[in-house]
């Protein structure tokens, strides 16, 4: 059961706790231009105990390889008792064809089926989801080329002559890189195609800056072993916190600093036993001419040119 007003959908639903179902599905809703689903899990999802809502796209099939759309969606558990007491918890996320559903987790199910809470009332629990899709970079327009769209900036000097930084930008998978970081940027995300799907910021600067701290944390991380410093790999993992935070996908960056960092304490076990080898080296030196001085002492002290009649 539910109903629509613009971008607002309210779906009841009943028996909540008598279903024995895990997975309680919503009507078809048409919204945005989009037709979308929730999914309700009134027993849990993958295993934890709380009460978990997914938003899933459908029908997106048909819609190009590359497509995508920024979505800004809010799900509210409403409260009977009082709807300042409602959970509302809302995002962004990046739906694409290999991505059509975000869940969130709302509230503890022991919260939810307390009595006394105000969720669940005569076996009804009320959701609210509001759903906004917002445009995305042109590349991602089914009427652009699915790898890259050049464009082109006509700039003024700056007061001192010099061209702008922003002259002769390349759009690549939404990013504005220089020309002659377009192959390496198609690498990025000919490899790891989700590196960047819930990015959502549409700010070309900050987009621009957030690639430009990918390209400096991979050249960190590429270096050899002799060149990275303990200074390094702490600015490294900082670096890839803050990538993490702004919507980057990195999991095959972090799996290289942790390949980096214990490769690291490798050469540090090795540059320690090559100090004790050195050490040890020493010794047997030290010792091998002790032994020779004393052998020369007992060959002396016993030498056959000292007679009897010499000494008595």
């Amino acid at each position: 059961m539910g109903n629509q007003v613009d971008n607002k959908y309210t779906w009841l639903i009943k028996n909540l706790s008598s279903v024995s179902c895990q997975t309680i599905y919503s009507n078809i809703i048409l919204m945005a231009g989009y037709k979308w689903q929730i999914l309700a899990y009134p027993k849990g999802k993958n295993g934890n105990q709380w009460f978990c809502l997914d938003l899933e796209l459908l029908d997106c099939g048909s819609f190009p390889s590359q497509w995508k759309r920024a979505v800004k969606f809010s799900f509210t558990v409403v409260n009977y008792f009082s709807k300042k007491l409602s959970k509302e918890i809302g995002l962004t996320h990046w739906f694409h064809k290999k991505e059509r559903s975000k869940g969130i987790s709302m509230l503890p199910l022991s919260q939810l089926t307390d009595k006394q809470s105000g969720f669940l009332v005569d076996g009804e629990v009320e959701v609210v989801v509001r759903i906004n899709v917002h445009e995305t970079d042109p590349l991602f327009d089914g009427s652009k080329d699915e790898v890259a769209t050049t464009l082109v900036r006509t700039v003024k000097p700056n007061d001192d002559g010099a061209m702008s930084s922003k002259a002769n930008l390349v759009y690549v998978n939404g990013f504005q890189v220089l020309p002659s970081q377009v192959g390496f940027v198609r690498r990025i995300f000919g490899k790891h195609p989700d590196t960047a799907v819930e990015c959502c910021t549409k700010n070309q600067d900050l987009r621009t800056s957030y690639i430009n701290v990918l390209f400096t944390l991979i050249k960190m991380l590429y270096k050899r072993a002799q060149d990275q410093s303990t200074d390094d790999l702490s600015d490294a993992e900082a670096a890839l916190a803050y990538m993490k935070s702004v919507g980057f996908k990195l999991n095959w960056l972090e799996k290289k600093l942790v390949e980096v960092k214990e490769n690291n304490k490798r050469c540090d076990r090795v540059t320690e036993l090559e100090q004790q080898l050195q050490d040890l080296m020493n010794k047997y030196t030290s010792v091998g001419q002790q032994l020779e001085k004393e052998r020369a002492e007992i060959k002396k002290a016993t030498s056959p040119d000292i007679s009897f009649n010499d000494v008595v």
